[in-house]
């Protein structure tokens, strides 16, 4: 299942090794310019990192800044507590009759000996809806 990977790479070849091997004599030309720019103008190279960094600063506080916007107040809706406890009692209702069929269909199916692949399916559905019943 698992084979060991034959490679024939050298192992003291590593991406960096490659990429310097490759790329070095531009770094090296880019890092003594640069050198050399800063050293022949360093007020110039200071005073421009400065203004970089209020720019981003003043940036990053008034063009780019995020404002939340204020969330719709939702409405409140008027409660009719005669008729808002009827309805509880009716779902508390109709939540217990669902309940007791659910509890006939699960003793139903347990008191078989071998379930088939239907039963198997009806019964986890019957006992994930007890859940979500009695969660509430």
């Amino acid at each position: 299942m698992w084979k060991k990977i034959h490679s024939n790479r050298d192992p003291r070849d590593t991406l960096y090794s490659e990429i310097k091997k490759e790329f070095g004599t531009y770094f090296q030309l880019a890092g003594e310019g640069s050198k050399r720019v800063l050293d022949r103008y360093p007020k110039i190279a200071l005073t421009a990192m400065i203004v970089l960094l209020i720019t981003s600063a003043v940036l990053s506080f008034t063009l780019f800044r995020h404002r939340e916007t204020p969330r719709p107040v939702a409405a409140k809706a008027v409660i009719n507590p005669v008729s808002d406890g009827f309805s509880r009692i009716m779902d508390a209702a109709n939540g217990i009759k669902e309940t007791l069929t659910l509890k006939k269909l699960v003793d139903s199916l347990t008191s078989k000996k071998q379930l088939s692949g239907r039963d198997s399916l009806s019964l986890d559905s019957a006992l994930d809806r007890l859940k979500v019943i009695t969660k509430h």
